[in-house]
């Protein structure tokens, strides 16, 4: 058996993917409470946008998390091309997830419906990106573990697109942004904690990209996509705001200039 570190670089990477699971959490929530909001092509849009800051924000903590991944005995590798589907994987089905709760006719069914395909596809998402790893030896799962991760990446997903749809307040939103990285965090760390190594040494080159050469760059390149794109979120003007400063725009009718008479 092969030791496992989860943690190479100490707290840097287990912190740094919480905070980006809750940036693109905190993103996803505004998107989808926009979205609800709003209508036609604006409403999917929205959702377009909510999906791909969750899908953004859940595969870039899962990366960061792994640059601290060791197995002492073997290098690590990475497969690229199913590095690159497990993100699309993440989109895709978090889109779905949250096209459901978007459009849903009865709320509590869209609710399910959504939670359970957004909290399977974050699950398999994680897999995908655990089956891209490439070392000497052979890798097992606890089976138990692995369940246990799944229902998490279900209730989590679940508490989410429940508090989009019911939240509507920033410090709610934040609140519930904080919950949802601590467990998405939390499904990550199960599902590593259900790895079993069993390392055969040996010299030969492993095939796949290090850490550093692929995953840093792309986790690199997504973070700055969520950062501009919660600049542009926190920017634009709310359906309400809009309303507002065209109503101002309006021609004021004469008989309304003065207003009615102050009583002192």
């Amino acid at each position: 058996m092969g030791h496992l570190d989860h943690a190479a670089f100490g707290w840097l990477t287990p912190v740094l993917s919480y905070v980006m699971a809750c940036i693109g959490a905190a993103l996803g929530l505004r998107c989808t409470v926009r979205a609800l909001g709003a209508t036609g092509r604006s409403r999917r849009n929205w959702l377009i946008t909510a999906a791909s800051a969750i899908g953004t924000g859940i595969w870039t903590m899962h990366f960061v998390a792994m640059l601290g991944f060791a197995v002492s005995g073997t290098d690590i590798r990475y497969d690229v091309p199913l590095t690159v589907l497990s993100l699309l994987v993440a989109m895709v089905v978090v889109c779905a997830g949250v096209f459901a709760v978007g459009y849903g006719r009865d709320r509590t069914r869209a609710l399910l419906i959504g939670g359970l395909t957004t909290g399977v596809g974050v699950a398999s998402m994680h897999y995908l990106g655990m089956a891209a790893v490439r070392l000497h030896g052979d890798v097992s799962y606890d089976p138990t573990r692995v369940a246990v991760s799944v229902l998490i990446a279900v209730v989590a997903a679940t508490a989410a697109l429940w508090a989009a749809l019911n939240i509507k307040s920033p410090i709610a939103v934040t609140v519930a942004s904080l919950v949802m990285g601590a467990a998405v965090s939390s499904m990550h760390y199960t599902g590593m904690f259900a790895v079993r190594v069993h390392v055969t040494p040996s010299g030969a080159v492993l095939p796949g990209a290090t850490a550093m050469q692929f995953i840093f760059p792309l986790a690199v390149g997504l973070g700055s996509y969520l950062f501009l794109t919660s600049a542009f979120v926190a920017l634009s003007p709310t359906t309400g705001e809009r309303e507002a400063s065209a109503s101002a725009q309006q021609p004021v009718e004469s008989g309304a200039v003065h207003g009615p008479a102050r009583t002192v």
